[in-house]
């Protein structure tokens, strides 16, 4: 009888002990209130430090176009806000890039070096801080699944602000890559033209299974099932219910994947997956040496050239 006691009190701290780890995962990746932009910068193995002045630069000169905040409401009743730089007035082809941030960025933060190429070329740029990010509000992040019904509202206030004329393009970086891809199979307006996306993660899912891995030296189970069907109860959301792979199979746009070879946060292999499964018109640029979603200033001069090569095909 001692043995049996001793073995349940054993299997009760086992269970405790699990059921902590997955409070703290699920809490440090999900909920806004513990996802911290410095913890995932260091987790993301790029050292930002050496274009900061750089992007401090990139920064003042695109916050000397004309801009404004505006918002609208999500399908689910959040407030959502965005910087908004109409196109140039004196543009007689009117573009727009909807630029679509990383997991606990912003889309000023994200977009500030890129800026300088598309507002000198005389495109409008509209940059949402996704659900749980920045001034727009929610708890939980959409990782994709959520935002993807957000970047149809935003398309739908950039069409009625910009006017019917205008041709769309969506640019995504990291997690707002995955929200990109998994938005291609959607039915869009037919002013949106393409798609770029830059060092996408192919679901949330599979993503946290290689962190879990890699960096905490953890298995996915049971951490990954637990958060699932938390997620479920509290964001309305599975894990793998938007899975950019498989979206990709159904894609009705041109896609532009970019990826950095030695990207150990979001691996590069994802990015071969989604290429290949891409059933649409699609280009690849995969920067040697890049980490994670370092590929644009890695190699500005490949990165522009793709981009106008992409945007000549792609839009009139």
């Amino acid at each position: 009888m001692k043995v049996i006691k001793k073995l349940a009190a054993a299997a009760g701290i086992g269970l405790v002990a699990e059921g902590a780890i997955v409070a703290y995962f699920y809490n440090r990746t999900m909920k806004r209130s513990y996802a911290k932009t410095e913890r995932t910068m260091k987790m993301s193995g790029t050292d930002w430090s050496k274009y900061m002045a750089l992007m401090r630069e990139r920064k003042a000169s695109m916050m000397e176009y004309p801009h404004s905040e505006v918002s609208i409401t999500s399908f689910d009743g959040l407030k959502l806000h965005a910087v908004y730089f109409p196109p140039a007035a004196d543009s007689t082809d009117k573009k727009l890039v909807i630029g679509f941030h990383g997991y606990t960025g912003e889309g000023i933060s994200n977009f500030q070096g890129l800026a300088n190429y598309y507002l000198q070329r005389g495109f409008g740029m509209l940059l949402p801080d996704a659900r749980a990010h920045g001034a727009s509000e929610g708890d939980y992040v959409g990782f994709g699944c959520l935002d993807r019904n957000d970047a149809l509202k935003w398309i739908e206030w950039a069409l009625d602000k910009a006017g019917a004329d205008t041709q769309i393009l969506l640019h995504g970086i990291s997690m707002g890559g995955a929200t990109v891809l998994m938005t291609s199979s959607m039915e869009l307006p037919s002013q949106v033209k393409g798609v770029v996306s830059d060092c996408a993660f192919t679901s949330p899912k599979e993503v946290f299974t290689h962190v879990l891995k890699s960096m905490y030296h953890l298995p996915a189970f049971p951490i990954i099932p637990a958060s699932d069907l938390i997620n479920r109860n509290l964001a309305g959301y599975g894990m793998d219910e938007c899975n950019s792979r498989r979206e990709v199979a159904n894609a009705k746009l041109p896609i532009l994947f970019i990826h950095g070879s030695d990207d150990t946060f979001v691996p590069y292999r994802m990015c071969e997956e989604l290429y290949e499964n891409c059933s649409s018109e699609k280009r690849k640029l995969i920067v040697e040496g890049a980490s994670h979603a370092e590929s644009y200033y890695k190699d500005m001069e490949a990165y522009e050239n793709a981009l106008t090569e992409f945007i000549d095909f792609v839009m009139e």
